[in-house]
């Protein structure tokens, strides 16, 4: 049964209309609290929605099962279709290979994105499914520059698909973001996901004097947790992805 918090009352933004006038889309999701205003804009829409949860970049296997878990319970109270893509780690660490000092936004989240939107992409033409989109752009941690142009290259190796660039952050869409996992009382991740950006904002937090990032104890609705998407970095730049 889909909760009082996600009920067509509640629902606020217009009808979402997608490229092309397709009307069957599918969602690269990072997690459950970037995805829920999307996951809701989408299905309250009418759009046929299926997310894949594909992210071989999330460090430790500790904080990865965490994210989908959060994922697959939002999905399962909407009833939308969840899929999760292989935990492909060797393939992740080969792909970003030599770029391990690389800060937030440069060239190693860009092979990042570009592998997790490559296998998006390759799901949705298995699935006869010409538009993909995710929800990574809705952090303002993010650069969604960067990110769409990602998007748009996965997509471009299949005839007729296109990646669906819509600015989810607009619209009240980060603040309805954040009010839902405020009312799910969803965890909040502190680091972008992968092991490097859980490197670089230790390393941050210690130079503030800080304590480490402890896994699963942040929780959104709780006292005392930042009304925030993502943490920062040694440079001040990282966040949930």
């Amino acid at each position: 049964m889909v909760s009082a918090s996600y009920s067509h009352a509640c629902y606020q933004r217009p009808a979402l209309r997608m490229p092309n006038g397709d009307d069957r889309v599918v969602l690269h999701s990072c997690c459950a609290p970037c995805s829920g205003e999307v996951i809701e804009a989408i299905h309250f829409s009418g759009i046929g929605l299926e997310v894949l949860f594909y992210n071989p970049n999330i460090h430790p296997r500790e904080e990865y099962e965490l994210r989908k878990g959060e994922n697959i319970t939002l999905c399962r109270d909407l009833g939308i279709a969840f899929y999760e893509g292989d935990y492909e780690t060797d393939q992740w660490f080969s792909r970003v290979k030599g770029l391990e000092w690389e800060p937030e936004r440069g060239e190693r989240c860009t092979r990042c994105f570009d592998m997790r939107f490559e296998r998006t992409a390759l799901f949705a033409h298995e699935r006869g499914v010409r538009v993909i989109t995710s929800c990574l752009g809705i952090s303002r941690w993010k650069n969604m520059e960067q990110i769409n142009r990602c998007g748009a290259r996965a997509a471009s190796r299949y005839p007729g698909m296109v990646y669906w660039d819509f600015n989810w952050r607009k619209q009240g869409g980060a603040g309805r973001m954040l009010e839902i996992a405020k009312e799910r009382r969803m965890y909040q991740q502190e680091y972008c996901g992968c092991v490097y950006s859980l490197r670089d904002t230790n390393l941050w937090r210690r130079k503030q004097g800080r304590n480490a990032i402890r896994i699963g104890e942040q929780y959104y609705g709780d006292a005392g947790v930042a009304e925030l998407v993502g943490a920062h970095s040694r440079d001040g730049s990282a966040g949930a992805d």
